[in-house]
């Protein structure tokens, strides 16, 4: 890693090995949520919006007069831009995703993945793939992760392709249907001990599935059709859907900031910000 002129550092070690991380040279994969203007939007969820507050004489737009601008915002997260989920997204309790996500750094493995026709792979999904139907397959994860031999990666984070720019303001409703994970892919990820899955997909399943979130339930470590907290097997899991990594930053590691808001609910909006190393 070639540094510059005031590049800040701080080591990052994890299970023996040391790295680099170049703090002053974050990219954000966070897609900017534009409450004005275009934005990504699926599940046939309204785009996010904002409006004046209005409280008795007072309007928070200083175009009308107001003394000062202040919004009342609406969204969904799982739905309007960028959002980190963890198992209470498919449990019956309420759990807060920030229970999940408590470390300041993660080794990160960044790839790039082309979706495979459903149609020409042995890989499987629940409900079964339908025709036209494309996957991320477990064959194409191993074989991009094998480069970083042993290394111990906590978080992957998967661009796929082709990586048009319309992914910052896609409905994801509009036909095609997105590609989704196979079961075998998120099978291969838990053995390998990821522990946070970022994509630039709307979701790690089928957009229509039935209802059965299987991906989900496999990456935190849940039965079938389990729906207790009890049977949550990797409580500190989180998927991060809805990202965009530009092509201009390279496959390879890097240290993961994986930043939310401070909402007490099963997702909440997220920043996650990859930072550049090197073995030390």
């Amino acid at each position: 890693m070639n540094t510059t002129p005031g590049d800040m550092q701080i080591w990052l070690e994890s299970e023996g090995r040391r790295f680099a991380v170049s703090v002053s040279r974050g990219v954000s994969l966070a897609i900017p949520l534009d409450l004005q203007g275009p934005q990504p939007v699926h599940f046939g969820a309204p785009p996010a919006r904002s409006e004046p507050l209005a409280a008795g004489d007072f309007v928070g737009d200083t175009r009308a007069g107001g003394s000062c601008n202040c919004e009342t915002v609406t969204l969904v997260p799982h739905c309007n831009g960028t959002h980190t989920e963890g198992p209470g997204h498919v449990t019956r309790e309420r759990l807060s995703v920030h229970a999940s996500a408590m470390k300041p750094l993660y080794l990160t493995a960044l790839v790039s993945v082309t979706p495979e026709d459903a149609a020409g792979s042995e890989e499987t999904s629940d409900p079964m793939p339908r025709p036209g139907d494309r996957l991320i397959t477990a064959q194409a994860l191993a074989a991009a992760l094998a480069r970083f031999g042993g290394a111990p990666i906590e978080a992957v984070a998967v661009r796929t392709q082709p990586n048009s720019v319309d992914k910052l303001s896609r409905d994801w409703m509009a036909p095609p249907l997105p590609p989704y994970f196979s079961r075998e892919a998120m099978t291969l990820l838990v053995q390998l001990g990821v522990r946070h899955l970022l994509t630039d997909l709307p979701s790690v399943d089928r957009l229509l599935d039935e209802g059965r979130l299987a991906s989900h339930r496999v990456f935190f470590g849940m039965p079938r059709e389990g729906r207790a907290a009890a049977e949550v097997g990797r409580p500190d899991a989180t998927i991060t859907e809805m990202i965009f990594v530009p092509d201009t930053l390279p496959t390879g590691l890097y240290a993961l900031s994986l930043q939310l808001a401070a909402w007490v609910s099963d997702a909440a909006p997220s920043r996650p910000i990859l930072f550049p190393l090197a073995p030390a």
